[in-house]
């Protein structure tokens, strides 16, 4: 599929892949903009979908969005275009975290990204068991090159490193749910049955905990009466790879989340379900203690995968039906109501 020209079924399949990345507590902390005479696509932060308990930094934020970037760029080489990228364009402007701009391939060589199109809306973060059986060497190379490709990197421990991991995690998590600010603040994103919010987690998508304690899940309803999630038996065996970069700057998380979404394509590719645990990123402590004795390591997200259940689709807000004008100065062609599918 070829489009020359930035019509409103362009925009329309760009932003409909953009918006199907994975965001903490399905956020979605995205806001596009586009300017249609120079087909440059804005890439803002929503801040009014911050979670400021257990993001003040905004790291998990940066994560979601560099999720987006990928996506975007994804579907638009899938639709023949060289997506040109650039990563916090303008300091005066910190809530834009990037730009991305559709070029004429030269060559006529397009990204080999684009061949992960498909994976986009298939991807779905599965909360449920996994059966264990190991995800083959070649399939977790290719999703180690992924991140790699992208400037960040995966690292997949062994039994006692993956255990080590766990352990800090569930710690992370012990402490959240502990914390009244914090455990108000998931709760809030959850979204109760029969309800069309285009945000949040539906109540019914959150899975069950893990019966055997080895699995530290999220738990997102807490102590509230009547809403226990049931309790099944997750994998001995969990395999998780740790997402890190060699610097901790913003653009280095928009590299990660970039990375991140790549590496969740290619296991999506191959059958490979993923969930995210992120308890231990939310403690300065925590997160030091998951880097190990790896030096230049910061650490943004430990990811399970394996085989599974799929976790089935999260909401999503609709995607504009027409091409919008030029884009006004503060970026808002396509606003965050608009622009969200």
């Amino acid at each position: 599929m070829r489009t020359p020209e930035v019509d409103a079924t362009a925009v329309e399949s760009l932003l409909h892949a953009a918006v199907a990345a994975p965001s903490m507590h399905n956020t979605q902390p995205w806001r596009f903009g586009m300017e249609a005479d120079t087909g440059a696509i804005h890439v803002r932060a929503d801040r009014a979908r911050r979670l400021p308990h257990c993001d003040p930094q905004l790291r998990a934020q940066h994560l979601s969005v560099g999720a987006a970037v990928f996506n975007l760029r994804v579907a638009a080489a899938h639709l023949g275009w060289e997506p040109d990228v650039r990563l916090l364009p303008d300091p005066g402007d910190p809530d834009l975290l990037a730009t991305v701009r559709l070029t004429v391939a030269t060559g006529g060589t397009l990204p080999s990204y684009g061949d992960l199109y498909d994976a986009v809306t298939r991807r779905h973060t599965s909360r449920m068991p996994f059966t264990g059986r190991p995800v083959p060497d070649h399939i977790v190379a290719e999703m180690l090159t992924a991140a790699r490709t992208e400037g960040a990197h995966l690292d997949v421990p062994g039994v006692v490193g993956t255990r080590a991991l766990l352990r800090l995690t569930a710690l992370g998590e012990a402490r959240n749910a502990a914390d009244p600010d914090r455990a108000a603040e998931a709760r809030h994103w959850i979204t109760p049955p029969n309800t069309r919010a285009p945000y949040g987690i539906p109540l019914t998508s959150l899975g069950p905990r893990d019966l055997g304690r080895r699995m530290p899940m999220r738990d997102f309803t807490g102590p509230l009466p009547g809403l226990p999630l049931p309790a099944l038996r997750f994998e001995r065996h969990a395999q998780v790879a740790l997402l890190w970069t060699a610097h901790d700057r913003p653009a280095d998380w928009l590299r990660a989340g970039q990375a991140l979404e790549r590496a969740l394509l290619v296991a999506t590719r191959h059958g490979v379900r993923t969930s995210m645990l992120h308890q231990a990123m939310e403690w300065p402590d925590l997160r030091a203690a998951m880097s190990g004795t790896r030096q230049r390591c910061h650490p943004h997200l430990l990811i399970r995968f394996g085989y599974g259940p799929d976790g089935g689709p999260t909401p999503r807000a609709s995607t504009p039906a027409r091409l919008p004008g030029q884009a006004t100065g503060d970026h808002d062609g396509v606003t965050g109501e608009q622009a969200r599918g």
